[in-house]
């Protein structure tokens, strides 16, 4: 799904060359079609399973942004030789990238290339975030998110994130708090602090599930209900929540139900 920084945010459905614009269905009844068909996003050829959120096996095996240091940033081994596309390494990789704190299902650090901001909060589901340094490259970030690790999570609770707002933190005295203590372990790398404002983001979701039962293709072809919001990348209907990016590469009808 693609989004606009909107209050809420707006959101946009992309289908093949179609764009659906999903934000004008919250509080209709729409119904999802799976073909049967899967579709690797690099290459795209047919295959039965999809892989890494959207690829074929062999894509996934060569690609540089299937490899295992994409979800473990700190054991990027671009500088060793040994990345499996150098240009692809120089281009995402060897790029400014943001730590930053956000609140979605409670305080976590996390970090994204420059150009993804505030995409990828928005993309998590937060309500909150707040940039705290930049840094000249990816395999740096992740070694800095590593000691931010040791006192607070980087991960999010997807189902209590869907829940509902989490409570307000003051993410402003939790940088300036960590800072203080991280200071001694940061100071070997070379790192810009960034003093900006806190951002906050709003999402279209009528109404939070109490329970949250997860939607997926994989085990019904078809998905319908009352659309009652959206916010990360999942749809919230009132017969469950589906997770749109780990279906990437499925070939979807979306129609008014």
């Amino acid at each position: 799904m693609k989004t606009q920084q909107h209050t809420p945010i707006n959101y946009t459905l992309v289908l093949g060359e179609v764009h659906f614009d999903l934000t004008s269905f919250v509080g209709k009844d729409i119904l999802l079609s799976f073909t049967g068909n899967i579709f690797c996003l690099k290459c795209g050829k047919k295959t039965k399973k999809s892989y890494a959120q959207g690829y074929c096996y062999p894509c996934t095996m060569k690609l540089a942004e299937c490899d295992l240091c994409i979800l473990r940033p700190e054991t990027c081994h671009y500088e060793k030789g040994t990345c499996r596309e150098p240009k692809w390494g120089e281009e995402n990789c060897l790029k400014p990238h943001i730590i930053y704190l956000a609140n979605s299902s409670g305080l976590k650090v996390g970090i994204t290339r420059k150009t993804q901001v505030p995409t990828r909060w928005i993309d998590q589901g937060a309500s909150e975030a707040l940039p705290i340094m930049e840094v000249k490259s990816r395999l740096v970030s992740g070694l800095v998110e590593m000691i931010f690790k040791k006192h607070i999570s980087d991960k999010t609770d997807w189902r209590k994130m869907l829940k509902g707002e989490p409570e307000k933190i003051d993410l402003i005295k939790v940088r300036d708090d960590l800072l203080v203590t991280l200071g001694p372990e940061l100071e070997p790398f070379d790192v810009t602090f960034i003093k900006e404002a806190v951002q906050r983001f709003q999402y279209p979701v009528l109404t939070y599930p109490e329970k949250v039962s997860s939607l997926s293709f994989d085990k019904v072809p078809e998905i319908k209900g009352r659309l009652l919001g959206i916010k990360g990348q999942y749809l919230i209907l009132d017969s469950g929540v589906l997770n749109v990016r780990s279906h990437s590469g499925y070939e979807v009808i979306i129609e008014g139900a």
